[in-house]
């Protein structure tokens, strides 16, 4: 992985991905991104893995709530199927139309949960998802950092059932936690770690000059 990875962005418009542990935040800082952005003129389109499109819809159900074991492999080639039909239907064409992308989760939640979570070779589940995908990757990706322990705190409060992911062990939780920044730390190009335990507007604020350099 090279600084210069965020190359390989689809042309036309802007693409934010956000990253990080559940219960890190991802939700309301791409919603204030979203507002800004649109405040500046720049038509937004919303979207998440798995879950972005009809299809998407049946494999986060599938992925996130199927009651009973699924098989580690086969669970990775689930997400990089939503994440092919994801690219190809809704992502290029927004880009292709000169709108701003901003996503929750990407190639990187696979490499940090199938590929450090489940133990899988970090290469190949990466190298899978760019095959899906042709190769893209967002122009910035913002991954907020949170201690695992924490992130259970939180997901505590809400007070909602856990899916398949956030009922794991704390194990796994750390093992995501340590691929996250280490993907990070070898594409700071694209990259930018932010603490999620400061203030949500210190957070947005970060946000938006991280984005702005890019816009």
């Amino acid at each position: 992985m090279s600084d210069g990875a965020a190359e390989a962005a689809p042309a036309g418009g802007l693409w934010v991905t956000f990253e990080g542990g559940d219960g890190s935040g991802k939700t309301t800082q791409a919603a204030l991104l979203q507002d800004w952005l649109e405040t500046q003129g720049r038509t937004v389109v919303r979207t998440r893995e798995p879950g972005g499109t009809e299809v998407g819809v049946l494999i986060r159900d599938i992925v996130l709530h199927h009651r009973g074991d699924i098989a580690p492999r086969a669970e990775a080639l689930l997400y990089a199927a939503d994440r092919a039909h994801h690219i190809e239907t809704l992502v290029r064409p927004a880009l292709a139309r000169g709108e701003v992308v901003i996503q929750d989760r990407y190639l990187d939640s696979s490499v940090a949960y199938q590929g450090a979570g489940r133990v899988l070779d970090a290469d190949e589940i990466r190298n899978l998802s760019l095959w899906a995908t042709d190769g893209a990757l967002p122009h910035v990706t913002v991954l907020l950092d949170l201690d695992p322990a924490d992130a259970r705190e939180r997901l505590d409060a809400d007070d909602k059932p856990f899916d398949r992911l956030e009922a794991e062990k704390a194990e796994f939780h750390a093992r995501v936690r340590e691929a996250y920044l280490a993907l990070a730390a070898a594409e700071p190009g694209r990259f930018v770690v932010l603490d999620a335990t400061l203030p949500v507007e210190e957070i947005a604020a970060a946000v938006r000059e991280r984005v702005g350099r890019t816009l």
